[in-house]
This record gives C-alpha cells, sequence and structure tokens, in this order.
C-alpha cells in the first residue's frame, strides 16, 4: 500500500476480495481503513474493490469501509456483478449511510465485468446508477465463466493467434460509451512479459479503453504511455482543430489539411485526444 501511495498510477485499488484469504478479511478491511485515512495519496483516487455481493463479507464491507474512512474514500469497485440489481443494492446502502452520517461527498462506483451473465446484461449494468463511473473487464474471472482454455488469459498467441477478448472488450466499451462512462481493460497476470502487457493495452486503447489496471509498479509506465496521447498527436489534433475552426467560420465545412479531409467526425475523433491532452495539463 505504502508503494502504491507514491506510485504514478492515477487510481489506487485497496483489495478485499481475490487477494485476500478468507480468514484475512476482518484484518484486510481494518488495514485499508487506516491506509487510507493516514497515508498521503496525493492526487490518486482512491478505490477499494469490496467482496462479491454474494458472499457474506460484502455488505459489511460496504458498511465499515464507508463510514469509517470519510472523505477519504473516492470510489467502491464492485466484483462479478450479474446485473442492474446488484448495482442498485449497492447504491441504495450507500445513499442510506449518506444520508445517515449527512455526507456531502457521493461515493462513486465501478464495476466489474468478468461474468457470461454480466456479459449478457452489461448495457442494463452500464445505466443503472449515476453512481457508476466505469465498466471494468475482468478477463480471468470470465475466461473461467466460459471455459477457455487458461492459456488465454495471458494472451498465449499460441494458444489463439487472434485477440481472444475482442468480442468482450468491444461489447464492455460500446456499453460504456452509450451510457457516458469509461471502460477499463482488467489484469494482465504475467508482470514479467512486459511486451504482452504493452499489446493488450495498445488492443484495448485502439477499441476506445481508457486504461489497464496494473498489478505490479512495473506495468504502470508502459499503461500511461499507451493510454495517454503522444505530445505530437496533441499538437496535430490543436493544428486540425485550429483550421476547422477557421474554416468554419468562413462557411466551409469540410477541408484539406497535408493532403487529409477534415470534417466534422474527424473533429469530433480528435477532440477526445485533446479532452485527455487537457486532463493532463499537455
Amino acid at each position: 500500500m505504502k508503494k502504491a501511495a507514491t506510485s504514478q498510477a492515477d487510481l489506487v485499488l485497496l483489495d478485499l476480495e481475490d487477494s485476500v484469504a478468507p480468514e484475512e478479511k476482518a484484518a484486510a478491511r481494518t488495514k485499508a481503513i487506516q491506509a487510507l485515512t493516514t497515508m498521503d495519496w496525493d492526487k490518486k483516487t482512491r478505490a477499494v474493490r469490496i467482496n462479491d455481493l454474494e458472499s457474506e463479507y460484502a455488505y459489511q464491507d460496504i458498511i465499515t469501509v464507508v463510514e469509517e474512512t470519510g472523505e477519504h474514500l473516492d470510489i467502491l469497485i464492485v466484483p462479478k456483478v450479474k446485473s442492474d440489481k446488484d448495482v442498485w443494492w449497492v447504491d441504495l446502502l450507500l445513499t442510506q449511510i449518506e444520508k445517515r452520517l449527512k455526507r456531502t461527498k457521493r461515493i462513486g462506483l465501478e464495476v466489474l465485468i468478468e461474468d457470461v451473465e454480466a456479459m449478457l446484461h452489461v448495457e442494463e449494468i452500464a445505466r443503472s446508477s449515476s453512481r457508476l463511473e466505469a465498466l471494468i473487464f475482468g478477463p480471468a474471472d470470465y475466461s473461467a465463466s466460459l471455459g477457455m482454455d487458461s492459456r488465454v488469459i495471458e494472451g498465449s498467441l499460441d494458444a489463439y493467434p487472434g485477440d481472444p477478448w475482442h468480442y468482450a472488450r468491444n461489447k464492455i466499451v460500446i456499453a460504456a460509451r452509450a451510457a457516458g462512462i469509461d471502460a477499463i481493460d482488467g489484469t494482465y497476470p504475467d508482470f514479467n512479459n512486459a511486451e504482452g502487457y504493452r499489446r493488450e493495452c495498445t488492443r484495448s486503447r485502439i477499441l476506445g479503453f481508457v486504461g489497464k489496471w496494473a498489478i505490479h509498479p512495473s506495468q504502470l509506465d508502459i499503461a500511461n504511455q499507451i493510454y495517454s496521447p503522444s505530445q505530437e498527436e496533441v499538437e496535430q489534433a490543436r493544428k486540425l482543430d485550429a483550421a476547422y475552426q477557421e474554416a468554419l467560420e468562413r462557411g466551409v465545412g469540410a477541408i484539406a489539411v497535408d493532403g487529409k479531409m477534415v470534417d466534422v467526425a474527424i473533429i469530433r475523433s480528435l477532440r477526445t485526444t485533446l479532452q485527455k491532452a487537457d486532463l493532463l495539463g499537455m
């Protein structure tokens, strides 16, 4: 947790679920609360992943963590959701806690899509709560729910020469964008395989994902590089946007810049780059 607090991550997740043995659940909850309330997280988004809603730990995770962290918690990450009703239940419980404690800060939600049932209902899940900020793809559990060959979890090109996650990723990002929220790609467990991680970052970014989980500090620089626009891309986008705005003032709806057509559809795409650049201060 100390390494995470001083890292270059944009969001830090303190985990109460898969990485914690059953007999350590209560202790992990206490440690997460202490870390959130006593450590310096700078400008990072602070998140806790609670346990599966069908487990005996989840309701206590929500109540205890939210009540005891106060203003030091930004996001709850909910694993293994299966339908919009799961998100509705968490939203309702959070609303009750915030009302009772007269909290002015509203806790956000992100949910993991990691089950075939969730994939069937991903559009409804994406629209299930005004608290929802992102859908996260969980490839490990998702592959298990499908009965996939375990080698594909790490993107083994020998096991499957194509991209085994293309359909799932594409469906998630469509649902997220239609609901006005973000799509985040899940873990890549082989943290010694930098090129494999880079490949999966690139694949998901191209589809519209805005980030990818990192389970090791060595993955952070790769993710930050892949999901951030380059200075050259930003400069080109600003150049084309300025040229197009000048053309509009002359009553022209499409122009040619450096041998390429620029119209409103191209500008719409470029402004995604500019939005990221503005957020990053580029």
